[in-house]
């Protein structure tokens, strides 16, 4: 791009393009090969501020880091002590302060570490942006429960006490005939992900109303740290129509709408409004819904998806973490790929999460038998769902529409000593799974007794998945993060898409994303029984399941570029090429130059 005081020459309408924050190009050099440069973090960026504005905001301050000459371009000379550190002294200062800090920044006895871990890793995001996410990317193993599950769980049911400063946006049901405008006042003219929540079903918490904004910030925390999208093009999202949570109604420090929540079509059309709303303003924007409870999780994606770049976490993103356990368990046991159709799965919830899991395992497994209608239904009889009430049978009343597919025939159950109802136990014993999927809010599900009756399986092997939200909920009881983690998809998935160009998130694409993620370990790692890697490796991870996706949308024709990558250059790259694209188009937390423009 040229040195410095060429910049500085630039005309006005040259300087303005500077203020895109990454470009990526695609070029063909002499020998006819391609190469791909990109100018993220490497390019001036322009502002339209100077002194303690500067200072006082995240996105560009550095802190000390700012040099002698940026001090004297931005009029910071004598705002900031003397002497100039380096991005890693910051963080080393940083890194000391946190470990001696965190004890004493702990609001009383009820506080736990890890929610005065937050509270300081929050601080910092107040005040230096690119040094946050700089902390968070080089100690994601140790932050990434921190600023994700669990200890999301416990930010959100405490967000009232919490809220210092706003991030993201509140849309709510008295913002009906709004929203259009409103999506104006968020200061971003390039908005690339969103991650939208409701509120009513925060992990295995329940409806914590307008605090499930946590879960929207937690997630895009991880987007920027494993996918590198850029932070200034992520907006977490808030829609308040009310709740039902009777304690927050009747909290006079409740920070949302204390009223009821809608329901029916009035629910409906906020919704739409909202989606109406986001992708007038940014057309290409992908759109993540979180934390929904389940009667319109499932709703509302088939509402939407074939219409919106957009996709359910809960509903999708889990399957597809579960799904590569899954193929990774039939490889852990020394099975043939082709034998996953034949393995008996006994399922521990009915969500939303646990009937996505069943969904898309039955298409892989119908898939793998010949994709017929008899293979699809073939494929349901390997399936025993458990939820509160136990095990699903036909006879049961009222059963979920969603549920409904794999409920257990009466006759069937029977032959097997089972009856509507059974315990999971019970279901363990005389079933003899394969695997055992626990996908529940319902804590301490595997109990020694459910586990001892899985040595009687058929497997010699057997594979147990315990995926319920690790977060605590009224019992007492704390559970721990486990390696199944959504986060070794989601990520990935939303930078395959937006860099795909495709305009929405197909079965083939996810599946793609599932099946990267279970060949990813090496065959002597899943023969020692390590079916998922390390989150130290979150960011290799995401480059090659977002490289996997791009290429099934490439072979589905549904690519259609990103920004100067047109689909005709898209669809000439090679596997390489594809990943060295994507890497190119991962933002890093680096310090840019800063160049200060009049508006």
């Amino acid at each position: 791009m040229g040195n410095f005081s060429r910049q500085m020459r630039l005309s006005s309408a040259l300087l303005k393009r500077l203020q895109s924050q990454r470009r990526t190009v695609a070029a063909v050099n002499v020998s006819g090969s391609r190469s791909f440069t990109t100018t993220e973090g490497h390019r001036p960026t322009i502002v339209h501020k100077r002194s303690l504005d500067i200072l006082h905001d995240p996105w560009f301050n550095k802190g000390t880091a700012f040099s002698m000459t940026e001090r004297d371009r931005l009029d910071l000379r004598g705002l900031l002590p003397p002497n100039v550190m380096t991005s890693e002294q910051q963080i080393e200062r940083f890194m000391a302060d946190l470990k001696r800090l965190q004890l004493s920044a702990r609001d009383g006895p009820s506080d736990t570490n890890s929610l005065a871990k937050w509270r300081i890793l929050n601080r910092l995001h107040d005040r230096n942006e690119t040094m946050y996410y700089k902390v968070l990317i080089d100690n994601i193993e140790e932050y990434a429960p921190i600023v994700y599950t669990p200890t999301v769980g416990l930010v959100c049911q405490k967000y009232s006490g919490l809220f210092r400063r706003p991030r993201g946006m509140y849309f709510s049901a008295a913002d009906r005939g709004e929203m259009m405008s409103m999506v104006y006042n968020w200061p971003a003219d390039q908005v690339d992900m969103i991650v939208v929540t409701d509120g009513s079903r925060i992990l295995g918490l329940g409806d914590l109303g307008v605090q499930g904004i946590g879960i929207a910030i937690g997630k895009l925390d991880l987007y920027v740290a494993a996918a590198g999208i850029n932070p200034q093009r992520v907006l977490p999202v808030m829609i308040d129509v009310g709740t039902n949570n009777e304690k927050l109604l009747d909290d006079p420090l409740y920070l949302g709408l204390q009223e009821h929540r809608l329901d029916g079509e009035e629910y409906i059309a906020v919704i739409d409004e909202f989606m109406e709303a986001v992708f007038t303003r940014w057309p290409h924007v992908i759109v993540q819904f979180e934390d929904f409870q389940s009667k319109w999780a499932f709703k509302l994606l088939q509402r939407y998806r074939n219409n919106y770049r957009m996709f359910n976490d809960d509903v999708q993103g889990t399957a597809g973490v579960a799904l590569a356990g899954l193929l990774g368990a039939v490889r852990a046991q020394g099975r043939p790929m082709i034998d996953f159709p034949k393995m008996k799965i006994v399922v521990a919830g009915a969500g939303s999460a646990g009937i996505g899991v069943l969904n898309a395992a039955r298409k892989t497994m119908a898939r793998m038998l010949g994709d017929t209608e008899v293979a699809f239904e073939s494929a349901r009889s390997q399936f025993w769902v458990v939820d509160a009430n136990g095990l699903i049978t036909e006879a049961r009343e009222n059963i979920d529409p969603d549920a409904r597919p794999f409920a257990r025939k009466v006759k069937e159950t029977e032959r097997q000593g089972l009856t509507e109802g059974a315990k999971l136990v019970e279901v363990v014993q005389q079933v003899k799974p394969d695997v055992l999927l626990g996908l529940s809010a319902v804590g301490g599900l595997f109990s020694k007794e459910v586990l001892e009756a899985l040595k009687g399986s058929t497997s010699t092997r057997p594979a147990i998945f315990a995926m319920s939200n690790p977060t605590k909920n009224g019992n007492g009881h704390v559970g721990h993060s486990n390696q199944a983690n959504n986060m070794f998809l989601f990520p990935g998935i939303g930078l395959g898409t937006l860099l795909s160009g495709s305009k929405i998130v197909s079965d083939g694409m996810l599946q793609a994303a599932a099946e990267c993620l279970a060949a990813y370990m090496t065959e002597e790692e899943v023969l020692q029984g390590i079916i998922y890697p390390s989150i130290s490796r979150i960011r290799d991870i995401t480059k090659e399941v977002a490289a996997a996706v791009i290429t099934e949308a490439i072979e589905e024709d549904l690519a259609e570029g990103y920004r100067e990558m047109d689909a005709r250059e898209l669809y000439k790259l090679n596997q390489d090429e594809i990943r060295t694209y994507v890497m190119n188009n991962m933002w890093s937390p680096e310090y840019p130059t800063l160049v200060y423009q009049k508006d």
